[in-house]
């Protein structure tokens, strides 16, 4: 069994998520923000790469809620790259770092599970993170990470919200990046609905099987 997928992201008019130096910008309006904090609550976990955590610091969290209450946060990070600074890994939350079998390090405080020795395997990955009681997953990024998701063929829903700026760049992060990738056709999404939020949209597919 595995975990029901959802990826979630924003992204700018020209379909960027970040500068061209990985630079966080804000793109998600107020509305957005508060639609992703209702998501995050719902989800059992978060789940995101390893250059999320070193570019952008995230807690990962909802604020609000306790411990056992929040998501617990999962870092895929092949080589240990994850500062032991790293705000995921505070006490707001439990964490778990996806490392490769050949990687040793440890975290305090950390859950770690290693998988795959050349890339992390998704598939086995998602069978233990089901069994460990997460059934429903939340990608948030970044690009490479999306991107190996949706290789894998293991994404249920994808939400992304367009907001109103251009960031520009031809090497600035998109939400599927990383090497070429998919089937010639690509990967087919049903169009589930829409919505204006703030001075932004809303775009709600399901992944076509």
């Amino acid at each position: 069994m595995k975990p029901y997928i959802q990826v979630n992201c924003a992204m700018s008019a020209d379909g960027k998520i970040a500068g061209d130096d990985r630079t966080q910008v804000t793109i998600s309006s107020p509305e957005d923000k508060e639609r992703v904090k209702r998501l995050r609550k719902d989800s059992d976990g978060i789940l995101v790469g390893v250059g999320t955590v070193t570019a952008d610091n995230p807690h990962l969290t909802v604020k609000g809620l306790g411990y056992d209450e929040n998501p617990v946060r999962i870092v895929l990070d092949p080589r240990g790259r994850t500062p032991d600074s790293a705000l995921v890994l505070d006490n707001r939350a439990p964490t778990v770092i996806v490392t490769l079998e050949s990687c040793e390090k440890t975290w305090p405080d950390a859950t770690v599970i290693r998988i795959g020795r050349e890339t992390i395997d998704l598939e086995p990955l998602m069978d233990k993170l089901y069994a460990m009681g997460i059934k429903t997953l939340m990608v948030e990024g970044g690009g490479e990470t999306i991107s190996a998701f949706f290789k894998a063929n293991l994404v249920n829903r994808y939400t992304v919200y367009v907001g109103n700026l251009l960031i520009g760049g031809k090497d600035a992060p998109t939400p599927a990046d990383g090497k070429g990738w998919l089937a010639a056709d690509g990967i087919k999404l049903t169009l589930n609905c829409f919505e204006r939020l703030g001075d932004g949209v809303l775009l709600d597919y399901t992944v076509s099987r």
